[in-house]
Protein backbone atom coordinates (compact mmCIF):
# COMPACT_ATOMS: atom_id res chain seq x y z
CA UNK A 1 0.00 0.00 0.00
CA UNK A 2 1.77 3.26 -0.83
CA UNK A 3 2.26 5.96 1.81
CA UNK A 4 -0.25 8.92 1.81
CA UNK A 5 1.34 11.58 3.51
CA UNK A 6 -0.96 13.45 6.08
CA UNK A 7 0.23 16.66 5.42
CA UNK A 8 -1.17 19.16 2.30
CA UNK A 9 0.92 19.24 -0.41
CA UNK A 10 2.89 22.35 -0.64
CA UNK A 11 1.38 24.83 -3.30
CA UNK A 12 4.60 26.56 -3.28
CA UNK A 13 6.78 26.80 -6.46
CA UNK A 14 10.34 25.70 -6.49
CA UNK A 15 12.94 29.10 -6.43
CA UNK A 16 9.97 31.52 -5.05
CA UNK A 17 9.81 32.87 -1.80
CA UNK A 18 8.14 35.99 -0.20
CA UNK A 19 8.70 38.22 2.59
CA UNK A 20 5.60 40.43 4.05
CA UNK A 21 6.91 42.68 7.07
CA UNK A 22 3.93 44.61 8.95
CA UNK A 23 2.75 46.31 11.87
CA UNK A 24 0.74 44.21 14.65
CA UNK A 25 -0.98 46.61 16.82
CA UNK A 26 -0.35 48.59 18.57
CA UNK A 27 3.18 49.65 16.33
CA UNK A 28 5.50 46.25 16.68
CA UNK A 29 6.57 45.42 13.34
CA UNK A 30 6.84 41.86 12.91
CA UNK A 31 7.82 39.44 9.96
CA UNK A 32 3.90 38.47 9.07
CA UNK A 33 5.66 35.89 6.96
CA UNK A 34 9.05 34.64 5.29
CA UNK A 35 8.72 31.59 2.98
CA UNK A 36 10.93 30.10 0.43
CA UNK A 37 11.59 26.91 -1.95
CA UNK A 38 14.52 25.02 -3.36
CA UNK A 39 16.94 26.58 -4.22
CA UNK A 40 16.09 29.34 -2.71
CA UNK A 41 16.50 30.21 1.06
CA UNK A 42 15.29 33.23 3.30
CA UNK A 43 17.24 33.36 6.78
CA UNK A 44 15.91 36.24 9.26
CA UNK A 45 17.68 36.67 12.19
CA UNK A 46 15.96 38.80 14.92
CA UNK A 47 14.99 42.31 14.22
CA UNK A 48 17.45 44.91 16.14
CA UNK A 49 16.26 48.44 17.30
CA UNK A 50 18.69 51.25 15.30
CA UNK A 51 21.83 52.26 16.99
CA UNK A 52 20.45 55.87 17.81
CA UNK A 53 18.30 56.81 20.44
CA UNK A 54 14.57 55.35 20.17
CA UNK A 55 11.98 53.78 22.38
CA UNK A 56 9.59 53.43 19.52
CA UNK A 57 8.81 50.39 19.19
CA UNK A 58 8.31 50.38 15.50
CA UNK A 59 11.78 51.51 14.96
CA UNK A 60 12.59 48.11 14.86
CA UNK A 61 14.60 46.93 11.95
CA UNK A 62 14.25 43.33 10.51
CA UNK A 63 16.83 41.94 7.94
CA UNK A 64 16.90 38.58 5.79
CA UNK A 65 19.23 37.03 3.57
CA UNK A 66 19.01 36.00 0.82
CA UNK A 67 20.51 33.06 -0.56
CA UNK A 68 20.70 29.78 -2.88
CA UNK A 69 21.47 26.13 -1.81
CA UNK A 70 24.88 25.58 -3.62
CA UNK A 71 26.33 28.84 -3.19
CA UNK A 72 24.80 30.15 -6.18
CA UNK A 73 22.86 30.04 -9.34
CA UNK A 74 22.53 26.89 -11.64
CA UNK A 75 22.36 26.81 -15.20
CA UNK A 76 18.28 27.08 -16.26
CA UNK A 77 17.47 28.55 -12.33
CA UNK A 78 14.83 30.89 -12.24
CA UNK A 79 14.40 32.77 -8.75
CA UNK A 80 11.39 34.64 -8.10
CA UNK A 81 11.00 36.41 -4.36
CA UNK A 82 7.82 39.04 -3.72
CA UNK A 83 8.80 41.37 -0.56
CA UNK A 84 6.08 43.33 0.69
CA UNK A 85 6.52 46.13 3.50
CA UNK A 86 3.93 47.92 5.66
CA UNK A 87 3.75 51.23 6.41
CA UNK A 88 6.59 52.52 8.95
CA UNK A 89 8.59 49.54 8.61
CA UNK A 90 12.39 49.07 8.18
CA UNK A 91 13.85 46.09 6.02
CA UNK A 92 17.52 45.23 5.11
CA UNK A 93 17.86 42.44 1.85
CA UNK A 94 21.27 40.89 2.26
CA UNK A 95 23.15 38.14 1.13
CA UNK A 96 25.99 36.10 2.64
CA UNK A 97 28.62 36.83 -0.31
CA UNK A 98 28.91 37.25 -3.84
CA UNK A 99 26.10 35.63 -6.12
CA UNK A 100 27.95 33.01 -8.30
CA UNK A 101 26.35 32.62 -11.75
CA UNK A 102 27.61 28.95 -12.66
CA UNK A 103 28.43 27.78 -15.75
CA UNK A 104 25.55 26.88 -18.49
CA UNK A 105 25.67 24.33 -20.87
CA UNK A 106 24.30 26.80 -23.93
CA UNK A 107 24.30 30.38 -23.84
CA UNK A 108 20.17 29.89 -24.36
CA UNK A 109 20.02 28.47 -21.15
CA UNK A 110 19.39 31.66 -19.36
CA UNK A 111 19.33 31.72 -15.14
CA UNK A 112 16.75 33.99 -13.69
CA UNK A 113 15.87 36.55 -10.81
CA UNK A 114 13.44 38.72 -10.05
CA UNK A 115 12.35 40.49 -7.48
CA UNK A 116 9.38 42.69 -6.42
CA UNK A 117 9.09 44.92 -4.53
CA UNK A 118 6.29 46.71 -2.84
CA UNK A 119 6.67 49.72 -0.37
CA UNK A 120 3.74 51.08 1.30
CA UNK A 121 3.67 55.00 2.90
CA UNK A 122 7.25 55.55 5.74
CA UNK A 123 8.29 52.10 4.79
CA UNK A 124 12.07 51.62 4.09
CA UNK A 125 14.25 49.16 1.93
CA UNK A 126 18.08 49.03 2.81
CA UNK A 127 18.76 46.43 -0.25
CA UNK A 128 23.12 46.16 -0.28
CA UNK A 129 24.12 42.50 -1.26
CA UNK A 130 27.76 41.62 -2.36
CA UNK A 131 28.16 41.66 -5.84
CA UNK A 132 26.79 39.35 -8.25
CA UNK A 133 29.74 37.42 -10.02
CA UNK A 134 29.18 35.31 -13.23
CA UNK A 135 31.98 32.28 -14.04
CA UNK A 136 32.84 31.82 -17.45
CA UNK A 137 30.78 31.30 -20.16
CA UNK A 138 27.31 31.59 -18.20
CA UNK A 139 23.78 33.80 -19.43
CA UNK A 140 22.32 35.16 -16.49
CA UNK A 141 19.52 38.04 -16.14
CA UNK A 142 17.84 39.78 -13.10
CA UNK A 143 15.46 42.33 -12.96
CA UNK A 144 14.29 44.37 -9.48
CA UNK A 145 11.08 45.34 -9.49
CA UNK A 146 10.27 48.44 -6.99
CA UNK A 147 6.49 49.94 -6.35
CA UNK A 148 5.79 53.12 -4.43
CA UNK A 149 2.17 53.51 -3.44
CA UNK A 150 1.60 57.32 -4.43
CA UNK A 151 5.20 58.22 -4.35
CA UNK A 152 5.95 56.86 -1.13
CA UNK A 153 8.48 54.85 0.75
CA UNK A 154 12.54 54.91 1.33
CA UNK A 155 14.88 53.23 -1.14
CA UNK A 156 18.03 52.56 -1.04
CA UNK A 157 19.99 49.90 -3.56
CA UNK A 158 22.63 48.96 -4.61
CA UNK A 159 22.94 46.42 -8.38
CA UNK A 160 26.86 45.41 -8.91
CA UNK A 161 28.27 42.77 -10.95
CA UNK A 162 31.95 41.74 -11.26
CA UNK A 163 34.48 40.11 -14.20
CA UNK A 164 34.53 36.45 -12.71
CA UNK A 165 36.84 34.30 -11.02
CA UNK A 166 39.82 36.52 -11.47
CA UNK A 167 42.02 34.02 -9.42
CA UNK A 168 41.37 31.99 -12.35
CA UNK A 169 42.03 34.61 -15.24
CA UNK A 170 38.06 35.27 -16.08
CA UNK A 171 37.49 38.28 -17.28
CA UNK A 172 33.80 39.30 -18.39
CA UNK A 173 33.89 35.92 -20.55
CA UNK A 174 30.17 35.56 -20.03
CA UNK A 175 27.52 34.79 -23.30
CA UNK A 176 25.31 37.44 -21.48
CA UNK A 177 24.48 39.52 -18.73
CA UNK A 178 21.64 41.56 -18.45
CA UNK A 179 20.14 43.32 -14.53
CA UNK A 180 17.04 46.12 -14.90
CA UNK A 181 16.09 48.06 -12.15
CA UNK A 182 12.45 50.07 -12.48
CA UNK A 183 10.49 51.92 -9.50
CA UNK A 184 7.07 52.52 -10.53
CA UNK A 185 4.27 54.65 -8.27
CA UNK A 186 0.53 53.67 -8.02
CA UNK A 187 -2.10 56.07 -7.74
CA UNK A 188 -5.33 56.11 -5.79
CA UNK A 189 -6.85 54.69 -8.93
CA UNK A 190 -4.50 51.97 -9.76
CA UNK A 191 -3.16 53.45 -12.55
CA UNK A 192 0.82 52.51 -12.78
CA UNK A 193 3.73 55.07 -14.05
CA UNK A 194 7.15 54.31 -14.47
CA UNK A 195 9.10 56.69 -12.32
CA UNK A 196 12.95 54.90 -12.74
CA UNK A 197 14.32 52.60 -15.40
CA UNK A 198 18.14 51.23 -14.89
CA UNK A 199 19.21 48.89 -17.42
CA UNK A 200 22.72 46.99 -17.96
CA UNK A 201 23.24 45.01 -20.54
CA UNK A 202 26.62 42.71 -21.38
CA UNK A 203 27.28 40.52 -23.74
CA UNK A 204 29.85 38.21 -25.76
CA UNK A 205 30.11 40.75 -28.73
CA UNK A 206 27.14 43.71 -28.92
CA UNK A 207 26.93 45.36 -31.64
CA UNK A 208 30.78 46.03 -32.52
CA UNK A 209 31.87 42.56 -33.22
CA UNK A 210 34.30 43.48 -30.22
CA UNK A 211 35.20 40.90 -27.40
CA UNK A 212 33.44 42.20 -23.71
CA UNK A 213 36.66 41.78 -22.12
CA UNK A 214 38.43 44.40 -24.63
CA UNK A 215 34.93 46.86 -24.31
CA UNK A 216 35.60 47.16 -20.60
CA UNK A 217 38.24 49.45 -20.49
CA UNK A 218 40.03 47.60 -17.64
CA UNK A 219 37.65 47.69 -15.21
CA UNK A 220 36.68 44.73 -13.03
CA UNK A 221 33.13 45.93 -11.49
CA UNK A 222 30.41 47.98 -12.27
CA UNK A 223 27.73 49.33 -9.61
CA UNK A 224 24.64 51.40 -9.91
CA UNK A 225 23.44 52.90 -6.64
CA UNK A 226 19.51 54.63 -6.18
CA UNK A 227 18.41 56.27 -3.56
CA UNK A 228 15.41 57.91 -2.89
CA UNK A 229 13.11 59.00 0.07
CA UNK A 230 13.06 61.50 3.40
CA UNK A 231 14.92 59.14 4.96
CA UNK A 232 17.69 58.76 2.50
CA UNK A 233 17.58 62.53 1.91
CA UNK A 234 20.93 63.53 3.76
CA UNK A 235 22.82 60.43 1.73
CA UNK A 236 21.26 61.81 -1.50
CA UNK A 237 22.53 65.31 -0.83
CA UNK A 238 25.97 63.84 0.23
CA UNK A 239 26.55 62.06 -3.00
CA UNK A 240 25.49 64.93 -5.05
CA UNK A 241 27.54 67.55 -3.25
CA UNK A 242 30.78 64.59 -3.17
CA UNK A 243 30.15 64.82 -7.01
CA UNK A 244 30.02 68.59 -7.27
CA UNK A 245 33.64 68.58 -5.25
CA UNK A 246 35.43 66.39 -7.75
CA UNK A 247 38.72 68.48 -9.10
CA UNK A 248 37.49 69.23 -13.21
CA UNK A 249 39.80 69.31 -15.89
CA UNK A 250 41.02 72.60 -16.08
CA UNK A 251 40.45 73.38 -12.99
CA UNK A 252 42.98 75.88 -11.55
CA UNK A 253 43.69 77.25 -7.80
CA UNK A 254 43.83 80.78 -8.15
CA UNK A 255 45.27 81.43 -4.31
CA UNK A 256 48.34 82.93 -3.44
CA UNK A 257 50.04 79.67 -3.03
CA UNK A 258 49.29 78.83 0.28
CA UNK A 259 48.13 75.95 1.65
CA UNK A 260 44.73 76.69 3.74
CA UNK A 261 43.90 74.27 6.51
CA UNK A 262 41.02 71.71 6.06
CA UNK A 263 38.52 70.79 7.61
CA UNK A 264 37.90 67.07 8.94
CA UNK A 265 35.44 66.76 5.83
CA UNK A 266 37.56 68.34 3.57
CA UNK A 267 40.67 66.22 4.77
CA UNK A 268 38.68 63.05 4.33
CA UNK A 269 37.97 64.34 0.80
CA UNK A 270 41.04 64.85 -0.13
CA UNK A 271 42.36 61.13 0.98
CA UNK A 272 39.34 59.85 -0.34
CA UNK A 273 39.93 61.32 -4.02
CA UNK A 274 43.66 60.30 -3.70
CA UNK A 275 42.15 56.77 -2.72
CA UNK A 276 39.92 57.02 -5.90
CA UNK A 277 42.63 57.41 -8.06
CA UNK A 278 44.95 54.73 -6.86
CA UNK A 279 42.16 52.30 -7.41
CA UNK A 280 41.55 53.80 -10.74
CA UNK A 281 37.51 54.21 -9.57
CA UNK A 282 35.53 56.13 -11.68
CA UNK A 283 32.02 57.67 -10.51
CA UNK A 284 29.35 60.01 -11.28
CA UNK A 285 25.93 60.88 -9.13
CA UNK A 286 22.93 62.91 -10.62
CA UNK A 287 19.49 63.83 -9.71
CA UNK A 288 17.13 62.21 -12.06
CA UNK A 289 13.32 62.61 -11.40
CA UNK A 290 13.71 62.87 -7.61
CA UNK A 291 16.15 59.90 -6.97
CA UNK A 292 20.20 60.22 -6.54
CA UNK A 293 21.38 57.11 -9.20
CA UNK A 294 25.04 56.67 -8.48
CA UNK A 295 27.18 55.07 -10.69
CA UNK A 296 31.07 53.45 -10.39
CA UNK A 297 33.53 51.43 -11.91
CA UNK A 298 37.04 50.45 -10.69
CA UNK A 299 39.78 48.45 -11.14
CA UNK A 300 39.01 45.70 -8.85
CA UNK A 301 36.28 44.61 -6.43
CA UNK A 302 37.82 46.02 -3.36
CA UNK A 303 38.10 49.62 -4.63
CA UNK A 304 34.69 49.76 -5.15
CA UNK A 305 33.85 47.82 -1.98
CA UNK A 306 35.97 50.13 0.57
CA UNK A 307 34.64 53.56 -1.19
CA UNK A 308 30.87 52.61 -0.93
CA UNK A 309 31.71 51.89 2.74
CA UNK A 310 33.54 55.18 3.29
CA UNK A 311 30.61 57.01 1.90
CA UNK A 312 28.18 55.10 4.26
CA UNK A 313 30.52 55.68 7.24
CA UNK A 314 31.40 59.19 6.82
CA UNK A 315 27.37 60.51 5.92
CA UNK A 316 26.58 58.44 8.82
CA UNK A 317 22.75 58.30 8.46
CA UNK A 318 22.16 54.32 7.35
CA UNK A 319 24.07 53.48 10.21
CA UNK A 320 22.33 55.57 12.45
CA UNK A 321 19.18 54.32 11.28
CA UNK A 322 19.29 50.99 10.52
CA UNK A 323 22.40 49.38 12.06
CA UNK A 324 26.23 48.14 10.93
CA UNK A 325 23.98 45.04 9.67
CA UNK A 326 23.26 47.15 6.39
CA UNK A 327 26.72 47.38 4.86
CA UNK A 328 27.76 44.22 6.10
CA UNK A 329 28.46 43.72 2.08
CA UNK A 330 31.43 46.35 2.16
CA UNK A 331 33.12 45.02 5.42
Amino acid sequence: MPFVSPFAASTSKPGHGHITLAILPPDQPVLRSLASQYPLKLVAPDPLPPPGPSAHPARLVHTVFLLTYGGGIVAGDALELAVRLHGNTRLILLTQGSTKIFKTPSPDLVSRQRMTVHLEHDSALVYLPDPVQPFAQTAFAQSQIYTLPQEHGNLCVCDWVTSGRSARGENWDVYEYKSRNEVWTVDEAGTKRLLLRDNLVLDELGQTEMQLASRMDGYSVFATVIVRGPLFAPLSTFFLHEFEALPRIGGRDWGDGGSPELSAREQWRLERQQREQADGLVWSAANVRGFVLVKLASREVEGSRNWLRDMFTEEGSVLRLFGERAILCLK
